[in-house]
């Protein structure tokens, strides 16, 4: 497992885990709690796989130039990095926020890099009668349990803006023909398991599944259920 810090343009720096192995390759993308998030699945799929987990610019202190904003600056480099790597039939295994940026990267996936989409109570589409109820942890308060930090979120609300969705995003996903799978938290609380079956029912070809003992992070809270869900559907996928 080696730490990267690549430079996909001269003002961005991109700190990167990449586990190497020759085995099909997982982009993990994490969500407001940060990579800590990710790091079930990076574990479950490092000892096969090509494993590639980024920090979004802004993580974990990490730099962010400013004008690096919105969902689809991170999509876009994101798809530049499988370009860049040569990689294809990718599987995008995303959290939360990730599942918004992995959402976009499917629809922009002009060069066919990705080959299944796996997405773990994901934001993203505006949901009628569904908002998103992110925590809010005291200003410098600690991050409870596997929650995010507040200089994390607040690195989010770079990306996302104060609406934490986009209006056009669930029309858009009927043109992507990748299977997804998505998986939510039966007790999720930040985006309820409703929103998570009409974002869904906007792909072409999807399975929604809930995780029992699970909320916002099912990868985290019952990693046993939601790991045998993603190895059945890449059985196929």
């Amino acid at each position: 497992m080696t730490e990267k810090i690549l430079r996909p343009d001269p003002e961005l720096e991109l700190h990167l885990t990449d586990t190497g192995g020759a085995g099909r390759p997982v982009l993990a993308l994490h969500g407001g709690a940060g990579p800590r998030g990710v790091a079930p699945v990076v574990e479950h799929f490092a000892p096969e796989n090509r494993v590639l987990a980024p920090t979004h610019p802004g993580w974990g202190g990490t730099p962010r130039p400013d004008w690096f904003t919105g969902v689809d600056s991170l999509a876009v480099t994101y798809l530049d990095l499988l370009e860049d790597e040569d990689l294809s039939d990718v599987v995008v295994v995303a959290s939360s926020f990730g599942g918004w940026v992995a959402a976009e990267m499917a629809v922009r996936d002009r060069g066919h890099r990705i080959g299944a989409l796996v997405v773990l109570d994901g934001i993203g589409p505006e949901i009628a009668g569904h908002p998103v109820s992110l925590p809010q942890p005291p200003p410098g308060a600690p991050a409870p349990g596997p929650g995010p930090a507040p200089a994390d979120l607040a690195a989010m609300r770079v990306y996302t803006g104060t609406t934490m969705g986009d209006p056009k995003l669930l029309r858009r996903l009927a043109r992507v023909r990748i299977p997804a799978l998505l998986i939510w938290g039966e007790d999720d609380t930040v985006v309820t398991p409703a929103f998570g079956a009409a974002y869904a029912a906007g792909f072409a070809d999807a399975r929604f599944e809930i995780v029992a003992g699970a909320g916002h992070m099912p990868a985290v809270q019952n990693p046993a259920a939601t790991f045998e869900l993603i190895d059945e559907f890449l059985v196929k996928a």
